[in-house]
């Protein structure tokens, strides 16, 4: 059985879907969580976890999993509760114009850190920002999905280039 807090939350974007979820074996089951999350059918999955977290959780094997069966991952490590530096936040960048180009052709794009909240919702309102959407509608649509998403107001700022740079 799938941890009971393992879920998927996703949203339309730009002709495709992403979504948010906390880390596969969190709650203890990575079997389970991962045949969850591959249910929701991802062509990518992004990791803001360490392998420190990774490990913690039971999931050091995601990468090779996913890339079994054909799914992008690509780890780009946020410090849980923080903001990218300015290195990663580069790469982040560059990853949102691809999911961006993914997304208008009908992919599947789906970000996690440890608990689903921060690190990973803070990444897809970047690139709802990213892709016109207004950051405040933004922000709104997305905890819609996932109420705990963009946790710091360092993740706020980051994620909407400071056109927001406090939480409600």
């Amino acid at each position: 059985m799938a941890s009971p807090e393992f879920s998927v939350h996703d949203l339309p974007l730009l002709g495709g879907r992403v979504g948010i979820c906390p880390i596969p074996g969190r709650g203890g089951n990575y079997g389970a969580d991962l045949e969850r999350l591959l249910r929701w059918r991802p062509d990518r999955v992004i990791g803001l976890t360490s392998d420190a977290e990774r490990r913690r959780a039971g999931a050091l094997v995601l990468p090779a999993d996913l890339a079994r069966i054909g799914v992008i991952y690509d780890q780009v490590v946020v410090t849980d509760f923080g903001a990218p530096d300015p290195a990663t936040s580069e790469r982040l960048i560059a990853l949102s114009r691809q999911v961006r180009e993914e997304l208008s052709l009908g992919g599947r794009v789906l970000a996690h850190c440890f608990g689903g909240c921060g690190r990973s919702g803070m990444t897809l309102l970047r690139f709802m920002v990213d892709a016109g959407e207004p950051a405040h509608p933004a922000l709104m649509r997305l905890r819609r999905a996932r109420p705990c998403a963009v946790e710091t107001n360092a993740q706020l700022i980051w994620a909407t280039d400071g056109v927001l740079d406090h939480l409600d």
